[in-house]
């Protein structure tokens, strides 16, 4: 796709637009003209070619109570172009197609420069209304009233500004269509198996839920060599759509009753459901990888259930309930020798990351294709809302021009 080179006649100036905005809890988005100012130090401000939605859209537009704040410009996954820089930017420059990411990579603080983890010290990760370093909106309606960030991003709007830590620069002959998934939900899945949890070739791999998020990592798992993907979820036909992502074999946990899902998994094999301390003998000690994608404590308790003792890791993806909390068997712990971890963002640095997955994706080896279920103009995007709430739907692509 030809991308359009932006013009400095904009630069400096107010830009009037049009934004999708969340004006009230689980009111249809209202698309109507904004202005956006221009980018000021370490910032940029970008022309959204198309975004993708996340459920973590559908999550804060529910919202009633704080974080949630109302008027809101929602969406973080996209790709757009560089219209203008403010001062202070390295790294890009008008014209460069970039990808925003909600999880800052400064470069240049501890937590950034280090090859432990990817959680920025400068700019932590916060449901902030406002742009990282000063605390302001560059969003305002027509009236003058300010209109609030969501993540850093705000990608449902024809532009927006983005701090330089939450850009990266990127091939610009990769399908924008393709290449916005990974500024949040393919990223994190696919992440959390290769980086996190570093699955190796020939392990075993469960997944607690198989929406996007559990698909990706199983897409993840795939790409790392995994043998066995084992898929729990509690809508049957999800193994069909679990295959196409590597996924090997499947449990529908609303079929337990009172059995724990650990138990469950021997009813695959038509063996007795006995105990926990069984199936990790059936299962030759365990997985040696649990995916919880849902956002429930108890699933991440059958999940730590499942892993192998002495080297068994539980990764934890899924967003719960504020102040949901885990009840782990202190003795188990100590005994078990299993390991249990958030991932963020999949573990991924995005500034470093990001491009070499579009690397393997345009090496046909990472297949975003199969994620993209819709794709629709960006008049659509209530729509678009409707399909993913319904569950009819992958990733839909929303298409910011003509």
């Amino acid at each position: 796709m030809d991308i359009e080179k932006p013009s400095n006649k904009t630069a400096g100036k107010p830009i009037q637009c049009r934004a999708a905005i969340a004006t009230a809890p689980g009111e249809p988005l209202v698309i109507d003209e904004v202005i956006v100012d221009p980018p000021n130090s370490h910032e940029v401000r970008v022309r959204i070619i198309c975004t993708s939605l996340c459920h973590s859209d559908v999550t804060f537009w529910k919202m009633k109570d704080f974080p949630a704040v109302f008027p809101r410009i929602l969406g973080h996954e996209a790709i757009g172009v560089v219209e203008s820089v403010g001062e202070n930017v390295d790294g890009v420059v008008e014209g460069d197609v970039v990808i925003p990411h909600f999880l800052a990579d400064c470069t240049e603080c501890v937590g950034c420069r280090s090859k432990k983890g990817n959680l920025c010290s400068a700019f932590p990760f916060k449901i902030s209304p406002w742009m990282p370093r000063d605390q302001t909106s560059r969003f305002k309606d027509l009236r003058g009233e300010t209109i609030h960030h969501f993540v850093s991003v705000s990608s449902f709007s024809e532009y927006t500004v983005l701090d330089i830590a939450h850009v990266v620069k990127v091939d610009p002959t990769v399908p924008p269509n393709r290449a916005c998934l990974l500024s949040c939900g393919v990223s994190t899945g696919v992440g959390a198996a290769w980086r996190t949890a570093n699955v190796e070739v020939g392990s075993t791999v469960v997944i607690f839920g198989l929406g996007s998020i559990g698909l990706a990592v199983a897409e993840g798992a795939r790409l790392c060599g995994a043998t066995r993907i084992i898929g729990v979820d509690v809508i049957s036909e999800k193994f069909e759509i679990g295959k196409r992502f590597g996924v090997t074999e499947f449990v529908n946990s609303k079929n337990c009753g009172d059995k724990s899902v650990s138990q469950v998994l021997l009813s695959i094999y038509d063996l007795p459901l006995l105990t926990i301390s069984i199936i990790i003998d059936m299962t030759d000690g365990g997985a040696d990888y649990c995916f919880e994608c849902v956002g429930l404590a108890s699933l991440v308790q059958e999940a730590y259930a499942c892993c192998r003792k002495g080297w068994g890791k539980t990764i934890v993806l899924g967003v719960d309930q504020p102040g949901s909390q885990l009840s782990l068997s202190s003795f188990e712990v100590l005994h078990s020798g299993k390991i249990l971890m958030g991932s963020l963002f999949g573990g991924l640095k995005a500034k470093s990351d990001i491009p070499i997955l579009l690397k393997r994706y345009m090496d046909k080896e990472l297949e975003l294709d199969k994620f993209v279920t819709h794709e629709m103009k960006f008049e659509e995007i209530n729509s678009a809302f409707d399909l993913l709430i319904k569950g009819k739907c992958l990733r839909c692509v929303i298409w910011m021009g003509e």
